[in-house]
């Protein structure tokens, strides 16, 4: 499948530095950092720092050291925030138009702190 990464999306521009971001945590392939806007108590987004669309792309296309080390830090901010265990929190990704996803940059929410309610009604 082609994917066609825009280089002036949002996320890529944070990455290069031209937009401030409230970091969580930074690694040679990962940045996390706090959503502009908030969709519960915790709120961060994950983001590679390749160039990836989406979540297939990246599983596609990236090395294996991007995806390790993207799982971990993800997995480390989850322990960091204080969603791991019982209580839990939400990731998601979108992709695409019917996947509503609003930034061509791969990038996993995470989402915690109270009860998120059903992720999609019921057809």
């Amino acid at each position: 499948m082609p994917w066609t990464y825009d280089p002036q999306n949002i996320f890529a521009r944070i990455l290069r530095g031209e937009i401030p971001n409230k970091t969580v945590a930074e690694t040679t392939h990962t940045l996390v950092f706090h959503d502009i806007r908030p969709h519960a108590p915790v709120h961060v987004l994950a983001i590679p720092r390749g160039a990836y669309v989406n979540f297939d792309h990246f599983a596609a296309e990236a090395s294996a050291e991007e995806i390790v080390d993207f799982h971990r830090t993800v997995a480390q901010v989850i322990a960091d925030l204080g969603l791991a265990g019982p209580e839990g929190y939400r990731a998601i990704t979108n992709s695409g138009v019917s996947g509503m996803q609003e930034v061509p940059h791969y990038h996993l929410h995470i989402l915690g702190g109270r009860v998120l309610g059903r992720l999609v009604d019921p057809a």
